[in-house]
């Protein structure tokens, strides 16, 4: 994995906002409209638009336009090669 691409990622983690997302959306194993995502957060919806997109821009999730409505989804083989990486830094 690319310097770079770790770096947006672990960015993009760096807010607990955006770890509840990625949790909801584990835990749901399908995917999250947005309406969805102002169940759990509370903030407002330009702040969730901000947090959506910079887990979008780290490929954490995937977004998919269904009609008005977008839906999310985790992007498991990104999150799993930022793990593996991760996992060459142990000791």
């Amino acid at each position: 994995m690319e310097v770079r691409k770790v770096e947006r990622i672990s960015k993009a983690l760096s807010d607990p906002s955006r770890i509840l997302i990625l949790q909801q959306l584990r835990e749901k194993e399908d995917c999250l409209y947005c309406h969805e995502i102002s169940d759990f957060i509370d903030l407002t919806q330009p702040s969730i638009s901000h947090h959506v997109k910079q887990l979008a821009d780290a490929d954490l999730i995937l977004t998919e336009k269904e009609g008005r409505n977008v839906k999310y989804k985790l992007n498991k083989l990104v999150l799993n090669e930022y793990v593996q990486f991760l996992n060459t830094l142990q000791v």
